[in-house]
């Protein structure tokens, strides 16, 4: 008895042992290569040609690595909302896998080397604006203002909307109005993405008692909120062309994305389904990714009418 009692505790201590996996999963791999992505973006719409080898491997090594950096620090804080909510309680941290001191040593080192690429290899502008993007993310967001009011995805949406400016500053060394502009698309965008998941998972952000933007104001309110935020979308995506940052080939393929988001965001407010809400959000990822693909396209092909 005694030994089945003692295969039973090895087998589930080998079940439990930490693998690189689960620290390669703190790092939110899918959502830092959507950063990195913009950031890419914001590189190239810098300069009419080409981004200097050098600048384009340190700029996006060390953006990367304070995202990371800022991530497994969001699963630490949010530890204990993460083991209650369905979505998340499987998270190395939450679940145990990984303790929290070992998540800390691992994003400050993760942000050490990061900020010392930036600073080193790229230059202190982007460093600094980097770091305080990782600040914003990690500390204000995650730790105050996401228990703090329903509009946290609002006002900490400007954290993540900072990786095109973090890769145009990267290539100039300046902070231009057009790199603003980028980040304003996506601090538009932030907010009807991510609530459409907060109303998919409405019941596990109130078991958390996080007070997100369903669960404080309504599910029929957060999906009027959505619906105006993604007009305001379509108009802020129409200021690249306005402006002369951007040609035809954006106009078409940013106005075809926007009419498809404005479809979800519709239908979510007068159609819904059990599942409109996840499809709405996952729609969400598609046009933010496309976008910014079709705004490096447009740059290297400018075709006017």
């Amino acid at each position: 008895m005694a030994k089945s009692v003692s295969l039973h505790a090895r087998a589930s201590r080998q079940h439990n042992a930490v693998t690189w996996r689960d620290y390669y999963e703190m790092t939110k791999p899918n959502v830092v290569m959507l950063l990195l992505l913009t950031a890419l973006v914001g590189m190239c719409l810098a300069t009419p040609t080409w981004v200097n080898a050098s600048v384009l491997i340190c700029g996006l090594l060390g953006i990367g690595m304070l995202s990371a950096s800022a991530a497994v620090i969001n699963h630490v804080v949010d530890h204990k909302i993460d083991s209650v909510m369905a979505r998340t309680f499987n998270r190395p941290v939450a679940k145990g896998k990984v303790s929290v001191n070992n998540a800390l040593w691992f994003a400050g080192g993760l942000g050490v080397v990061g900020f010392a690429v930036l600073a080193f290899f790229v230059n202190m502008l982007t460093a600094w604006l980097t770091l305080a993007s990782l600040v914003g993310y990690a500390f204000i967001y995650t730790m105050y203002l996401k228990r703090a009011t329903p509009q946290n995805i609002v006002i900490g949406g400007l954290a993540g909307a900072a990786p095109p400016l973090l890769g145009w500053t990267a290539v100039t060394g300046e902070i231009h109005a057009h790199a603003l502009l980028l980040v304003l698309i996506i601090f538009t965008w932030t907010p009807p993405h991510f609530w459409a998941l907060a109303i998919h998972r409405e019941k596990d952000y109130a078991k958390a008692k996080v007070p997100m933007l369903p669960v404080t104001h309504g599910v029929a309110f957060t999906k009027t909120s959505v619906l105006l935020y993604t007009v305001l979308l379509g108009l802020v995506c129409l200021l690249p062309y306005l402006t002369g940052m951007s040609d035809l080939i954006y106009l078409i393929g940013s106005s075809v994305l926007n009419i498809g988001f404005l479809y979800y965001a519709l239908k979510l407010k007068f159609d819904a389904q059990s599942q409109t809400a996840m499809k709405t959000f996952r729609f969400s990822i598609i046009h933010l990714m496309v976008l910014f693909v079709v705004l490096l396209v447009d740059h290297y092909i400018p075709l006017s009418l």
